[in-house]
Formats: structure tokens, sequence, C-alpha cells
């Protein structure tokens, strides 16, 4: 037994992310406030045990802020430029004991460009489920620059602000059905 599943409680295994069940969202600073989204199309899976690890790939085309002309915005060249960068996807690259309880670091491609980073995440325990499978949930937490992926549309505002934050702080709530023990 892994030091991370014996340490953390997680049975061993292959889980696939349950999209119904989980969200991928986001908060982004506009002006003087903060406007959260989500992703309504991803999917993922994670391996526990000896060698743990996560994969997920998100449909940028899925965002949803709640106002049509700002997801058709982000949308654009100006953004996501989703015509023609495909996908934003996530590999981890190691998992290990830390933060909230596992940090799970891996690279993040968005618009052609990789970079790593690192998700802090709180093991929310497992259960049965009415359908008799078990179910895992995990909550993850990371802060990242966007500009770094090429994502740097701004509007100078007065006084030598912007009108988009740098800093996009996502969240990753996840419950994952396990589909193969080890």
């Amino acid at each position: 037994m892994s030091t991370v599943q014996s340490t953390l409680g997680i049975q061993a295994g292959t889980w696939t992310i349950d999209p119904s069940h989980s969200e991928i969202g986001f908060t982004a600073r506009h002006l003087m406030s903060k406007v959260r989204g989500l992703f309504e199309s991803f999917e993922g899976q994670i391996v526990t045990g000896e060698q743990p690890s996560a994969t997920a790939s998100i449909d940028l085309g899925s965002i949803n802020t709640r106002d049509e002309n700002r997801d058709a915005h982000l949308l654009s060249g100006d953004f996501f430029d989703v015509e023609k960068s495909g996908p934003m996807t996530f590999t981890s690259t190691k998992v290990e004991e830390g933060g909230k309880g596992l940090l799970v670091t891996g690279d993040l491609t968005l618009k052609g460009v990789t970079k790593p980073v690192t998700l802090d995440v709180e093991f929310l325990g497992t259960d049965s489920d009415p359908w008799g499978g078990t179910r895992a949930g995990f909550e993850g937490t990371t802060t990242i620059s966007r500009k770094e992926w090429g994502v740097d549309f701004n509007v100078p505002m007065d006084g030598g602000r912007l009108l988009v934050g740098d800093k996009i702080d996502i969240t990753v709530a996840v419950q994952a059905v396990l589909q193969q023990e080890q």
C-alpha cells in the first residue's frame, strides 16, 4: 500500500469522473468585483494506489458565466480561441501528501501552451452508491496567471487599472466512480 493511499484511506483502483456530480469552476477579477463561471462538459480519470495519477479534458466551448455575450467573447480569439485551440487538458506528473491532503502537480495545456500547476486537493472520502458502485470525492484548488497561457486580452482603465485580472482561481469538485480495483 502506498504512503498516499494508506494515510488517506483511498481504495486502490481506476476511477472515472462523474460529470453530473462534479464541477470545474473559476473566479476572475473584473473591475472591482469577481466573476464566476464553470465548464459544463468535461471528462477525466483518477488512478489511486502505488502510482496515483489524474487526467482531465475540459471542453472550453462549454463555458458558462451566466452571460451569453461574455461567454461568446471568452470563446473568441481574444481569450480561448476555441475554434483553433481544442480542449483544455490536465495530466498529473506527481501526487504527494501535503496541503489539504494531496498536492497533485501536473501539466495544464490551454491554447497549445503547456505549463505545470499544482492542485491542493482534499480527499472527501468514499462511499457506496445506490446502484452498487463505489464513489470517491475530491475537491482541489489552484491559482494560475492566465497570461502564462497566452490569454492576455485586456482593456486599460483610468488610473492604470485593467478591466480583467490576471490571476484566475480554479476549483475542481469531483465525484468519481470506481471502475476497476487494483
